[in-house]
């Protein structure tokens, strides 16, 4: 496969786990502060097919084309900035995956709630203290792999 298709294919699958989780972490945010159930659960709703369809592809993506990127470039995996890189994507990994099961379950709580009419339960509070926590080391993560395919320090 030519280097720079390569290249444009990582760099875009970066793009959509950058942008894909911003967006989902800001509508998710400006919804619960609404307590309104019902909107609450329509925006679940639409974050988790979102997840699915597009962090869920760029997450299949990114090592694949960063290992045939590596290979081609003769970059040990293990090693230096791209070692570092793959153990902060791990951890990325570990944050992400319960938060897709967290979204769901909030999306669930919400439309429950607001087909009876009721405020948003103390589950689905405590589902979102859980996912905004969760927040940061995933996207911190996310971050923290970008400026070290740009940068490619020396460690």
């Amino acid at each position: 496969m030519d280097y720079l298709l390569l290249k444009y294919l990582h760099v875009l699958g970066a793009i959509v786990l950058l942008g894909t989780g911003t967006g989902i972490a800001f509508f998710m945010l400006m919804a619960h502060r609404t307590k309104d159930a019902a909107f609450v659960a329509r925006t679940a709703g639409v974050v988790v097919i979102a997840d699915m369809l597009f962090t869920a592809s760029a997450v299949i993506a990114q090592p694949i084309t960063g290992y045939l990127l590596a290979d081609m470039m003769g970059i040990p995996l293990w090693e230096g900035w791209l070692g570092l890189a793959l153990l902060l994507y791990g951890v990325a990994g570990v944050f992400w995956l319960p938060v897709v099961w967290i979204q769901a379950r909030m999306r669930d709580l919400a439309r429950e709630a607001a087909l009876a009419g009721t405020a948003l339960p103390p589950a689905y509070h405590h589902l979102y203290r859980i996912w905004f926590i969760f927040g940061f080391p995933g996207f911190g993560s996310v971050m923290a792999i970008l400026w070290l395919m740009i940068a490619r320090p020396a460690l």
